[in-house]
């Protein structure tokens, strides 16, 4: 009976429906600070009060996210999944093979499968520090998985932890662990914990219904002549012509007279990104002396094609790709240089460019605060607010989602500093995430999305790609997975590929080979464009004169036909959660 569940989308992806339902809802997850999915979860009891979908008895995937620290935990999700009623148990504190006399708090696990996502996430309280970044790991009788979540905890208040995990292999007996990454002896309290299982099938279904409330807009087309008297029989072809959600990837200076590698992009991409011509380092090597002949070419590229393009980067915080002249600046001079760039830079490019990365991986180096203080980022992005108001100011960071690993960019260390450069007027209106995964921890990635949809600012994925060490198979494979999840987050704006191709490959990732042959990762991309597309439809009016159909965000042709008469016309379709009404006249 489950497979009636993909009757109903197939449904959605074409044929005709016009349903309206008014329904409340309680006890459904919500982002702190974030909106609630009114749209989606009214759709959603739609989907479940239709016979076709009676059948699905799995779990919903709950957005839930809080990042301030609370007086009192709220309630666990899932009602605690497998963890309903179990409580923890205390082991104490061991560093090296001495008891610290700190007790921490641990979850004994059984019978915990591969097929399974695993969904975790608890309430944090510490005493013995002000603050402290807090772990949560996993031991299996295999092995040890060193971070399935994290939460920067404060003292006196409860902190919520969110996380997963996917095993690779099966567990009879495993321990779940909390631990203060700096190893420091601290007591950690846990309270509200929830691990929830999903098999792969009900991960995919979740994922599904997003994107068809999401990504997709139901939409009615009514058919008249000029009296107004409704046409039935009308004949009515309609078809996508552009995408609204942006699906791009990086290109270099290689794009340039290469005619076969510029249309392969132009025919499945509708975003850019310049992988290293835009970078101080590129434009301006020897102080004073800007080039920007090459930038200039590849805009022109992408502009003759309405290809919307980002700007990356203003700074690169990192010494290594800070051009050698200015790191022997120090002082006025070095302030000086500073705003030479940024008034360079985007004085000439002024509203050209959609986004700027401002401060790129700020989290993991500090070369301009540590010479010119630590207003010296809140000044980049003033100066850059100033200079093209029009753009959308990011921040771009890496190791965010592919791990909890690296202490210098859990998702708290990041709302935390975001949020302090806010309080002191930044103009930012974006997070940039990288994305360059190796394995990826699809829930773990899925918990960070929502910590930070709490910022209520636009996510994007940024620099798309998966580590060539895993090699081109599981490429393709963990491609997808990080693809489909970013498409079905409400707060992901957009994705890019860092996949720009060069004579001797490319980054880590390529999506052809240099003939445009498409390698395992490529035809990933070219499936899920496919699918993420609406197509061509072909249908007749019914006896109100309407046709009905569920499509993709974005443009469209219509072309309608009744005896000797035919119309044309175009409509657009944003995000909504109403219907889409389109008028034609014959």
């Amino acid at each position: 009976m489950k497979s009636s569940l993909y009757e109903l989308w197939h449904l959605f992806n074409g044929n005709a429906f016009a349903l309206q339902v008014s329904v409340s809802h309680s006890n459904i997850g919500n982002m702190e600070d974030s909106p609630v999915f009114g749209g989606f979860w009214a759709l959603f009891f739609l989907l479940c009060c239709c016979s076709l979908a009676a059948s699905y008895d799995g779990p919903l995937y709950d957005f839930t996210a809080y990042t301030e620290c609370k007086a009192q935990p709220e309630g666990p999700l899932y009602q605690g999944g497998i963890l309903k009623d179990e409580p923890p148990i205390m082991r104490p504190s061991i560093i090296g093979e001495t008891a610290t006399g700190f007790y921490t708090p641990a979850f004994v696990l059984q019978n915990l499968t591969m097929d399974n996502v695993y969904c975790f996430s608890t309430w944090i309280k510490i005493q013995g520090s002000n603050s402290a970044l807090i772990r949560a790991s996993l031991k299996t009788e295999n092995r040890t998985y060193d971070c399935i979540g994290t939460v920067l905890a404060k003292d006196g208040c409860w902190s919520f932890l969110k996380g997963g995990f996917v095993l690779d292999s099966p567990s009879s007996l495993s321990l779940l662990l909390f631990q203060n990454s700096d190893g420091k002896d601290i007591d950690i309290a846990v309270a509200s914990s929830s691990l929830q299982p999903f098999t792969d099938e009900e991960w995919r279904i979740n994922q599904q219904y997003i994107i068809n409330t999401q990504r997709k807009r139901a939409v009615m087309i009514h058919v008249s002549d000029q009296q107004g008297n409704r046409l039935q029989g009308a004949a009515i072809t309609i078809d996508q012509v552009s995408k609204d959600f942006p699906f791009g990837s990086a290109i270099s200076h290689t794009i340039l007279g290469n005619l076969p590698y510029q249309k392969w992009f132009v025919e499945r991409f509708n975003a850019a990104v310049f992988e290293n011509e835009l970078k101080w380092y590129a434009t301006e090597p020897d102080q004073g002396k800007t080039d920007y002949t090459t930038a200039d070419h590849m805009l022109e590229f992408v502009r003759a094609h309405q290809i919307i393009t980002r700007g990356h980067n203003i700074f690169w915080e990192d010494p290594k790709y800070t051009p050698a002249w200015v790191r022997n600046l120090t002082g006025p001079e070095l302030q000086s240089a500073v705003n030479s760039r940024i008034q360079s830079l985007m004085s000439k490019y002024k509203e050209e460019f959609v986004h700027w990365d401002v401060s790129n991986e700020m989290l993991h180096w500090d070369f301009y605060e540590q010479r010119l203080g630590p207003d010296a980022t809140l000044h980049f992005y003033e100066t850059a607010h100033r200079a093209d108001p029009l753009a959308t100011l990011f921040m771009n960071e890496f190791n965010v989602v592919e791990t909890c690993s690296d202490v210098k960019s859990t998702v708290d260390t990041l709302i935390e500093r975001i949020r302090d450069l806010e309080h002191g007027g930044m103009y930012m209106h974006g997070v940039g995430l990288e994305s360059h995964f190796t394995v990826p921890n699809l829930p773990l990635m899925r918990a960070v999305l929502d910590k930070l949809a709490t910022l209520r600012l636009p996510i994007w994925l940024t620099e798309v790609d998966i580590s060539s060490k895993v090699g081109t198979e599981l490429q393709a494979v963990f491609l997808e997975q990080v693809l489909r999840e970013g498409f079905s987050h409400p707060w992901v704006n957009g994705i890019m590929l860092w996949t720009a191709l060069h004579p001797n490959g490319c980054y880590e990732m390529c999506l052809t080979d240099a003939n445009f042959k498409n390698l395992p990762a490529g035809d990933v991309v070219d499936n899920l464009l496919r699918e993420w597309e609406t197509g061509e439809i072909k249908g007749m009016t019914d006896e109100y004169g309407s046709y009905s159909f569920y499509g993709f965000l974005g443009e469209y042709e219509v072309n309608v036909g009744y005896g000797n008469r035919t119309v044309e016309s175009t409509f657009s379709l944003s995000r909504s959660d109403e219907t889409k009404h389109f008028s034609i006249h014959l």
